[in-house]
């Protein structure tokens, strides 16, 4: 597989493009949490239509959590000014302070199986360590990874971790730096009072609460370092947007949306390039729709994709996962 990494070189001109740029990362995660089963009478992965997506991919509440995980992911894979510097912040907050950060994805599930996702292939190497906010040496990521992804199907598998990160498998992400490799595990929850805390777990990513303070900041009952994401003319403002009309487009499958689904007229214009495309694969939609973006906002870039499961766990087949940059924040926010 192969994965085109968009860094965000200038300012978004108009908010048609930037929502496209974001519903493309949405919909390639709603693919990803599809099982291999419920895939393969349409061709699989690979050649499943985008009409025929929103019948597979039955609407539930998880559905805003995927989407969540994979923008937060792409964000920070893409350097979003909004996101990357709040990250930064709360890495920082445990102790991880050089180069910029990364992201590694934690998240795909598909019926009680758990795939990493890594955008390099170096990104563990033996030397990487996860910092668990304990005394003592770090420890090695890559040693336990067989043990990590088994303790999300099997409880009885817990024990085979040590006791400082045997709530690591509850990660989202594992964010930290190439640089030093560290890491520490991510929480990403759509909603914050669904916030657990776990052995291992450093950071919990959340969207910013209204009239409650987004400063990022260390928790020290729940022993995590809380990262609000900012909503207004922000980040999250473009995410719900970008999700309501995926959810729209989804119900019915992907044909032109009405007025009255998508009253503003931007979020049907959105609609309706992707209705353009319900005959083609999801994968070829995903790459087609890359040529509406802003010309000369993004500097792109392509490398090999790996896909690993690790342990006894069997993750479905993945697709193809496009990454488009979410935008900067309004210049009158």
């Amino acid at each position: 597989m192969q994965l085109r990494q968009e860094r965000q070189a200038n300012p978004v001109a108009d908010d048609v493009s930037a929502l496209i740029a974001v519903t493309r990362p949405i919909v390639a995660g709603l693919l990803h949490s599809v099982s291999a089963e419920q895939l393969e009478p349409h061709g699989g992965p690979k050649g499943i239509k985008l009409k025929h997506l929103g019948r597979v991919r039955k609407a539930n509440d998880g559905d805003l959590g995927v989407a969540f995980e994979y923008a937060i992911h792409e964000a920070v894979a893409t350097h979003e000014p909004v996101v990357t510097e709040r990250v930064t912040d709360a890495l920082a907050l445990c102790r991880i302070r050089q180069g910029a950060p990364a992201s590694i994805l934690f998240a795909i599930e598909k019926d009680g199986a758990k795939q990493i996702i890594d955008t390099k292939r170096d990104l563990i190497t033996a030397e990487s360590r996860v910092l668990s906010g304990k005394r003592g040496q770090p420890i090695k990521l890559a040693r336990h990874m067989n043990n990590l992804a088994a303790a999300f199907r099997r409880k009885s598998t817990h024990p085979a971790l040590p006791r400082s990160i045997q709530g690591l498998w509850k990660a989202d992400l594992f964010l930290g730096s190439p640089e030093r490799e560290h890491w520490v595990g991510t929480t990403i929850k759509i909603q914050p009072r669904r916030l657990e805390t776990a052995e291992g777990l450093r950071i919990a990513i959340v969207p910013a609460q209204g009239e409650k303070s987004d400063a990022v900041r260390l928790d020290e009952g729940k022993g995590l370092v809380i990262c609000p994401i900012p909503h207004d003319y922000s980040f999250m403002q473009t995410f719900h947007e970008g999700m309501r009309i995926v959810q729209v487009l989804m119900v019915d499958d992907f044909s032109p949306p009405e007025a009255k689904n998508l009253p503003n007229p931007q979020h049907r214009e959105v609609g309706r390039a992707w209705a353009e495309r319900r005959d083609l694969t999801v994968e070829d939609a995903l790459d087609s729709m890359v040529v509406f973006a802003q010309p000369h906002l993004l500097e792109a870039s392509t490398e090999e994709l790996s896909a690993d499961t690790f342990g006894t766990v069997v993750a479905a087949a993945s697709t193809t996962t496009m990454i488009g940059p979410v935008p900067l924040r309004s210049p009158d926010a």
